[in-house]
Order: structure tokens, then sequence, then C-alpha cells
């Protein structure tokens, strides 16, 4: 089966599948917009079939693998929704104390995309978690749409708190070394940038095309940060000049990179938006930033 790319359709769908992606326009309202984009063979509904994720034809890491110790973890959130749950993936044969990692998902919950980069950050030789945003009303419900629909009924003060709590467990956890990073994607990438401006010892912050805080938020930032953009996202791209702005005045450490030509999503190898080689670079960097920042040695500016 050959991989369809985000050249694959007109400029025009793409932002259209964006929108739908974030909630901004129903899957009716995709349909009916996209009608005039189709082609003898390609209704709008084959449009939207081709642009939705392919978790199997994804999948780089087997939920089984060996190398892994992967299960479904609970702990208390207690200003948060009361339980926080998710997923604990750690490597199978690791010696001493890991430096650990928060994965904080899309707007769709803990979906196997995320399961599987989860196990991904693993294999690199990090304890990993991932909590399911969605775990107050039910977990994710195993569909893109309804994982959508769900996450709008959600209580955001709640579910921030539930992702500091999850940070709290990483720290305190006993095979990790106490440094935690976090990294998200899309409205995780948001929550990254939020989680760095109340956690102080965060030790590592990733975010992917994120949402920016304000610069009253920023100047709170204690953490390095490692700050990845689609050159063509202009939703998510138009906060940037007033991020950076913030992050100078404050003096935060950061490094800053826009991938140019590819879309919003481009890590994200499961739909056609997914650029191989933004990813790989992108992804190489990741890893690299937490080697630096969550082993055990002095951390940059004392954090």
């Amino acid at each position: 089966m050959t991989r369809k790319t985000a050249n694959d359709f007109d400029p025009e769908i793409l932002k259209l599948f964006d929108k739908y992606v974030h909630g901004d326009i129903s899957r009716r309202g995709f349909l009916s917009s996209a009608a005039k984009f189709a082609v003898v063979g390609l209704s709008a509904e084959a449009l939207l079939e081709a642009l939705n994720p392919k978790f199997a034809l994804a999948q780089q890491v087997a939920g089984n693998d060996p190398r892994l110790i992967a299960k479904y973890v609970e702990y208390p959130s207690p200003e948060g929704n009361g339980t926080l749950r998710g997923y604990l993936v750690q490597p199978a044969k690791a010696t001493g104390k890991l430096p650990t990692v928060l994965v904080i998902h899309e707007n769709r919950g803990l979906n196997p995309h995320i399961e599987d980069i989860t196990r991904r950050i693993a294999l690199d030789n990090f304890i990993a978690f991932a909590p399911d945003g969605l775990a107050s009303v039910g977990g994710y419900p195993g569909d893109e749409d309804k994982a959508r629909e769900l996450f709008q009924k959600l209580d955001k003060a709640k579910l921030q708190a539930d992702f500091i709590a999850a940070a709290g467990v990483l720290k305190n956890l006993p095979e990790g070394n106490g440094k935690v990073g976090a990294v998200g994607f899309c409205y995780g990438g948001g929550v990254v940038n939020f989680l760095a401006t109340r956690i102080p010892d965060l030790a590592a912050a990733v975010p992917f095309y994120g949402s920016q805080p304000t610069a009253e938020e920023t100047a709170k930032i204690k953490a390095p940060l490692l700050i990845h953009y689609a050159g063509n996202d202009e939703r998510i791209n138009a906060g940037w000049p007033a991020y950076e702005a913030a992050l100078k005045t404050a003096g935060v450490k950061y490094e800053a990179y826009v991938y140019e030509g590819v879309q919003h999503g481009f890590n994200n190898d499961t739909t056609p938006r997914f650029d191989e080689a933004a990813a790989k670079l992108a992804w190489g960097r990741t890893i690299k930033f937490f080697n630096d920042n969550l082993r055990n040695q002095q951390f940059v500016n004392g954090f």
C-alpha cells in the first residue's frame, strides 16, 4: 500500500481537515465543504477516509515488545478528576534509575499512536508515561470522532491538574531518577508549554506545534525548551513571534525549529500530513535534548 502524503491533497482540503481535527467544523461540515474538491472515483467521504489515521500501518513498536514492560496504571489526582489513568512503559532490562518523560496526547486522548510514541521513547532508555485525558469520561473510545466529542466535555482546569499530577508521579517514581521531561503534540504541545509555566523543576519541555502561553505566564518558565513548528501552520505559528519575544525577555533557555513546507501534525505518522524527513529530524533532536537534560548530569542553569 502506497502511503499518501500531504502533496496528494489540495491545500484547501488540508486546511479543512485541520479545522475538522480541532473541532472547528463537524464531520458533516467537512464533507460539505470538501465535496467541491472531490474527483471521479474519490468522494468527499473517501477524502476524509484517506486523511484519517491508520494506526496499524504506522505502528513502530508492538504493544507486546519483549524489550519493554508496558502497563495501564492509576494514581490519585485530588486536584484534578480524582483518579489519573495512563500508560506506563519502561525498558525490561533497565539498570539503575532512569530519567522519565511525560507524553501528552493530541485532542483525542490516549489513542494507539500515542501509545506507540510512548513505547518508542521507552526504547531509548527512558521511563515514559502517557496519561489519558479522557479517563474521566470512560477513556479513549476507540473512535477518533467520538474521542473529539468527549474531549469537548472535559473540565479544562481539572484536566490540567491531572497532567501536573502525572508529572509528580514521575518525579517520585521509585524507578526514576527524579528528573522529568515532557513532550506533547498539538493540544499536548500546548499542555507542555503550560506545564513549563507551572512546574518550576520540570527538567526539559518539548512542545510540538503547541499553542503558546501569555507573556506573563512565560516569565514563570524555568525549564529549557525545545520547540518544533510546522512551516505550513498559520494557526499555531501566529503566536510564535510574541512567544519568542517573551522567552527572550524572561531569559528562558530555548531552541526553536520551523520545519519548512510541512503541515501541522507532521510528526504523526498515521496520517498523510506526516513528513518523514522532518519527523526524523525533529525526533532525533528531541531524544538528544532529553538525554542532555534528564540523565544524571548537571542541569543547564542549575535546574
